[in-house]
């Protein structure tokens, strides 16, 4: 015995250590990180660090900086509510679960087994002459099983990990359908209030080319002007309220759009008559560094499927190596019942099984070529997430700035397009301009409030659409 156990010493401790090494060594995707964002450098000269998630940092209620009640109760209720929320919770449960699974193979495996049979052999079985009589007899048996698989190499530890690398995975991906939700609630409803700003725009419009028709339907019965004029003027009424007609269509929309978002059917749901206010959005605090995208729980889902992806090449290499499986099963068996637990009764195995695999033709070797493709893609989509997650900062950032600038130049346009208006009105009224110079310098304030609100309502929604790509709010 004791030279059969120096013979085979260095063979397991060979194995022991090519054990050791089935699950590879995961490094850190090398990904070209800017130092700093294009479109904000950070004022102090501060060098960014390459993102890396941390999604156990606190996001914060973002919406709250909007100071907006309505929005802040929807964005509640969105979460309660919303069923594609729900779908992501649920999945959340289901890989918790199969962790859960994964996790208990690695136990200590013990059961009970009860039962009773009667049956009656053949006499030849029996070693008897064919034709001797065989009486039927009845056994009962009663015992406790147990098993347990001794992880030599790591093929139950390799799979836990991957399990709990997925479920941390699907927790990511919860909260990155929660952010979604969040800003698609914000957005919505930014565009509806937009949408009901465009409204009163028009609405506003309607009622001064209803009034000028009044106007000129007097003045042309009383001959003081032509039917030219009058025409004009009701058919800029007639197009005036035709394009009230289609933004109360886009405002419909986006009301039906904020009800799903809500949880709710968009027929019984009205969403209150709320313009978007002039105040002032929340300043993104300028020089942000780039350890926000840390928060990111797309990147973090990312990270975690290429962690998950890499453990799973451990179980593919280890089904190339020997399992060893330790039974055992203890009880009693009688023809009685009632002798079944007596000590005379007693029965008991124990036993190990050490298996491995000679010829597989090739299956594991494929299924390890097949692991290490999906770690190569895992860390691609890694390397992507990280890249987009880059522009979409990048682009929501030179929005806002370019924006901004909008914002400055058609404030003045608005105050220019007014006065102008204003003049054009008592020139007209004076007898010295036409009335195609007064009709050119309402359309002209008309267009011009209704591109601020349209404006002032895409700042809203890109700095939400900033916010997001932030990975939600910031401390």
């Amino acid at each position: 015995m004791n030279k059969l156990t120096r013979r085979l010493s260095p063979l397991l401790l060979a194995l022991l250590l090519v054990a050791c090494s089935t699950v590879p060594e995961l490094k850190q995707p090398q990904v070209d990180v800017p130092q700093a964002f294009k479109e904000v450098q950070a004022p102090d000269g501060t060098q960014w660090k390459p993102a890396q998630p941390a999604e156990a940092q606190a996001r914060g209620q973002w919406w709250l900086a909007f100071d907006d009640q309505t929005l802040t109760s929807m964005i509640d209720e969105a979460t309660r509510a919303n069923a594609s929320l729900a779908v992501a919770a649920a999945r959340v449960k289901q890989a918790r679960a199969i962790a859960g699974i994964t996790d208990a193979e690695r136990g200590f495996q013990l059961g009970v087994g009860v039962g009773g049979q009667r049956g009656r052999p053949s006499a030849v079985s029996l070693g008897l002459p064919e034709g001797t009589p065989v009486a039927a007899s009845t056994s009962y048996q009663a015992a406790l099983t147990a098993s347990y698989e001794v992880d030599l190499f790591g093929r139950l530890a390799a799979g836990s990990s991957a399990s709990q690398a997925d479920a941390q995975a699907s927790e990511a991906t919860y909260k990155s359908v929660l952010l979604a939700l969040q800003a698609d609630v914000a957005q919505t409803w930014f565009r509806l209030q937009a949408a009901n700003a465009e409204l009163a725009t028009l609405n506003r419009a309607v009622e001064l080319r209803t009034q000028s028709v009044k106007v000129n339907q007097s003045r042309y019965d009383n001959g003081d002007i032509g039917e030219f004029d009058l025409a004009r003027a009701r058919t800029e009424l007639a197009t005036a309220k035709a394009e009230a007609i289609g933004v109360q269509r886009k405002r419909t929309q986006n009301e039906h759009a904020l009800a799903v978002l809500l949880g709710k059917p968009a027929s019984s749901f009205t969403a209150e008559d709320k313009p978007l206010a002039d105040a002032g959005l929340p300043s993104i605090p300028a020089g942000l560094p780039s350890k926000l995208l840390e928060r990111r729980p797309d990147i973090t889902a990312a990270q975690r499927a290429m962690i998950a992806s890499n453990a799973r090449i451990g179980v593919a290499k280890s089904a190339m190596f020997p399992v060893l499986a330790l039974t055992g099963s203890g009880g009693g068996e009688s023809a009685s019942l009632s002798d079944v637990f007596k000590w005379s009764s007693r029965s008991w195995v124990v036993g190990a099984l050490l298996s491995a695999p000679i010829l597989d033709g090739g299956r594991n070797k494929a299924n390890i070529a097949r692991s290490e493709a999906v770690l190569e893609e895992s860390v691609a989509s890694y390397r992507q997430s990280v890249l987009v997650a880059f522009a979409e900062v990048e682009d929501n950032l030179a929005g806002l700035r370019i924006l901004a600038g909008q914002a400055a130049q058609i404030d003045a346009a608005v105050v220019s397009a007014r006065r102008s208006a204003d003049l054009a009105q008592k020139l007209y009224d004076a007898g010295r301009s036409s009335y195609l110079d007064l009709l050119d310098a309402q359309r002209n304030l008309s267009a011009v409030e209704r591109n601020a609100v349209l404006l002032r309502g895409d700042r809203a929604v890109t700095t939400v659409a900033l916010i997001r790509s932030l990975g939600g709010g910031w401390e």
